[in-house]
């Protein structure tokens, strides 16, 4: 993992699940960013995102409300300040547009892959081309994939 990121990253988690959510949050504290909030239905997650503007919106496909994490992440990832990632066990939910998405961290994870799916948004957003080794159990939308080889070429 790279030390190159110069603040912590802002994030939203939006899981409904509130043990996973607190584990998540703790995780984040340790890897050293900061958490804006927790959200467990779209509606709280969107109304969240829009007032907190996060660096980055850890989304669970299926929250309390359906399985509307796809719209959080339409929504929010209007926002050009926001990164959206999906954290799910649902991947085939996922349209293949990603909603905006960046990519997909499996669950069950790990934090190693957090760690390492953290720190590739970080170095996205402050403009450079991460390497996509060690991303094991973070996958890429294919749009990301398509523009990181365009940024190689």
């Amino acid at each position: 993992m790279s030390d190159l990121r110069e603040a912590p990253l802002r994030i939203l988690v939006v899981e409904d699940e509130v043990l996973i959510a607190l584990e998540l949050e703790c995780l984040l504290e340790d890897l050293g960013h900061v958490s804006v909030g927790v959200a467990g239905s779209s509606t709280e997650a969107i109304a969240l995102g829009h007032r907190t503007a996060p660096d980055v919106a850890l989304v669970d496909i299926h929250l309390i409300d359906g399985p509307t994490g796809v719209e959080v992440a339409r929504q929010l990832s209007r926002d050009p300040r926001t990164t959206v990632v999906f954290m799910t066990a649902n991947a085939k939910r996922i349209p293949p547009d990603f909603a905006g998405a960046l990519g997909v961290i499996a669950k069950p994870y790990s934090e190693r892959v957090v760690a390492s799916a953290l720190d590739y948004v970080a170095q996205c957003r402050a403009g450079r081309t991460p390497s996509t080794e060690g991303l094991d159990g973070f996958s890429l939308a294919p749009s990301a994939q398509a523009g990181l080889a365009d940024r190689v070429q």
